[in-house]
This record gives structure tokens, sequence and C-alpha cells, in this order.
């Protein structure tokens, strides 16, 4: 078992399995992980990797294409989970099994109303929220343009923007190869720095807002 989890959960492994299947498991995933209440799916860490072993020739793909067909992957996932939250979404909220519960819910609700439609962006770059986001805003009943726009700059900026990450590094420094959990739990730090910045930011402002009460 690798340090970052089961066998399943790192990308090397998946690339021995699936060999040249590797890309389309791995698009299955980050669809899954966007749209269908899996929170704990490796999504970052299977994006940089697509990008590290395109780079590097292990996986023969081109890298444009993967772009584009992770970001329509990770929006069409968006799109089912908002979907299932205007269906459904009420009696998911009472549930409480491991993953799909409240506290969870509770958690991304509260992420939501902080940041309103930017959260559909700076979702995508935390694990969790990234899954129940979507679910959230069709719970809210989020008008579907609205929804469709900002879901669909997150989906880019996440899926293009860390498979790129992946890519461009995996050039730069091919010695990334051998340490692949390290590199990928360092771009998975760095991923979070953009809710961050907006956190402090948020904190910020709120506190100017007592004083000048």
């Amino acid at each position: 078992m690798p340090a970052l989890g089961p066998d399943w959960m790192d990308p090397a492994w998946l690339l021995e399995r699936f060999g040249s299947q590797f890309f389309w498991v791995s698009t299955a995933i980050v669809f899954i992980e966007c749209g269908l209440l899996f929170p704990i799916l490796p999504g970052d860490s299977l994006l940089f990797a697509i990008g590290l072993f395109i780079a590097n020739g292990d996986l023969n793909f081109n890298i444009v294409t993967a772009c584009i067909v992770l970001s329509i992957a990770a929006f069409a996932g968006n799109v089912v989970g908002y979907e299932i939250g205007r269906a459904i979404g009420t009696p998911l909220y009472n549930r409480q099994g491991r993953f799909i519960n409240k506290a969870n819910f509770d958690k991304t609700h509260d992420f939501f109303e902080r940041y309103g439609a930017k959260a559909l962006v700076l979702g995508r770059f935390v694990p969790i929220v990234r899954t129940f986001i979507t679910v959230v805003a069709g719970v809210g009943k989020m008008e579907r343009r609205h929804f469709f726009v900002w879901s669909g700059v997150g989906a880019v900026l996440w899926a293009t923007g860390v498979t790129l990450a992946g890519y461009f590094l995996g050039q730069a420094f091919p010695v990334l190869q051998d340490h692949l959990e390290a590199a990928i739990l360092a771009i998975v730090a760095v991923s979070v720095v953009p809710m961050v910045l907006e956190f402090l930011k948020h904190r910020r402002e709120a506190a100017r807002a007592r004083l000048d009460a």
C-alpha cells in the first residue's frame, strides 16, 4: 500500500495495471469525484500524474487533448451533481453515511454561503468540498446559466491547471518520476492557496466591517 492510500489511489499502480487505458480510467474517476458523491477519489493526484506521465513518455496521449477531455469530464460531473441536488438533494441532507452525511453538507453549505458563486471555482481545489459543492448549488436551486458559467470556469482552471502543472514540471524535472508521491502532495498543497487567500481576504473584510459598525 502506497503512502498516499490504497493501491487504487496510486497513479503509478493504476498506470501499471491499466496501461494504455489509464487515461480513460482516470477520466472516469474525475467525473465520478465531481458528480457522484465519492469524495475520497484521487482527482488532484491523477490530474497531476497524467501530465507527468505524458511529459516523460509513459502515457502516449496529446497534452492539449488530455486537458480538454479532463475539463469536460470535470464539468459534466458537476452538472450531474447539480441535477442530483435539484432532484433529491433534501433527502441526501438527512443521510448519515460515512461520507454522505449532514456534517459534510453543512461544511460545504457554509463554504458556499461565504464565497457565493466563486465557491464553484475555489471549491474545486478543496477535497470533499469539490464533491459536494455542486449538490449544494442544486439544492439551493442556483440559476442554471449562472451555475454552468462558474462551474465551467472552475472545471477548466482545475483540470487543465493541475494537468499542465504535472506536464511542465515533468519536463523540467524528470526526477519527479521517482518522487511522484512527494510531488503530488506538494501540488495539492499549492492548489489550495487560492482558497486560503480568499479566506484571509474574507476575514479581513469581516474584521473591518466590525470596526466600522
